[in-house]
């Protein structure tokens, strides 16, 4: 299956989730971002690359493939690997 067939599948079952927005986001090698919040509820997929994800004091390490889930409002930061990172997101707005 190619890259658009599989963007489209994950598409498909996010908003089937209830979310108002999929896309793919692309960033450039070792770009760092700092404490931040979002006012809506992302579930993302890595689909190239690496990134760390840091939440409540925990950091978490993924890898294409790995999913996260970042209610709104969340302080976080982001720290992206050597080669950048694509991931594919669906936005839900808070209520």
């Amino acid at each position: 299956m190619d890259t658009a067939q599989r963007f489209a599948e994950f598409e498909a079952a996010e908003r089937a989730r209830g979310c108002s927005e999929v896309i793919s986001r692309s960033w450039e090698p070792n770009l760092v971002v700092q404490e931040h919040t979002h006012d809506f509820r992302a579930r993302a997929v890595v689909v190239e690359g690496e990134m760390w994800l840091t939440r409540g004091g925990e950091t978490q390490h993924l890898k294409a493939g790995d999913r996260f889930d970042l209610p709104a409002g969340t302080p976080h930061s982001e720290r992206y690997g050597p080669e950048g990172t694509t991931y594919w997101v669906a936005r839900t707005n808070a209520s």
